[in-house]
């Protein structure tokens, strides 16, 4: 089964944002590695901002993830939602 370049496109995005990821993993690893509480030495903010931007990709992954499938159903924004006739209120 040929691909349609949108869905390779965004299997492109998921890897980019998949690296992303695993590079923020590696450097909450390094910070909490880092960190030194008996000199005061702490990289809490560094970290949650590094997990809050990990957990984004990770959103951002399962929006393609989904857009891909509505492709593959041959779902468009058009088909997707009912217009009013089609709608109970």
């Amino acid at each position: 089964m040929c691909e349609s370049a949108d869905i390779l496109a965004l299997r492109a995005e998921m890897e980019a944002f998949a690296q992303e990821q695993k590079a923020c993993e590696l450097r909450i690893r390094e910070l909490l590695a880092a960190e030194d509480p008996a000199a005061g030495v702490f990289h809490a903010k560094e970290i949650f901002e590094t997990t809050q931007n990990k957990l984004r990709l990770g959103v951002e992954m399962e929006f393609k993830r989904k857009k891909i499938n509505r492709i593959k159903l041959g779902l468009t924004e058009e088909n997707m939602y009912p217009t009013q006739e089609g709608s109970l209120f």
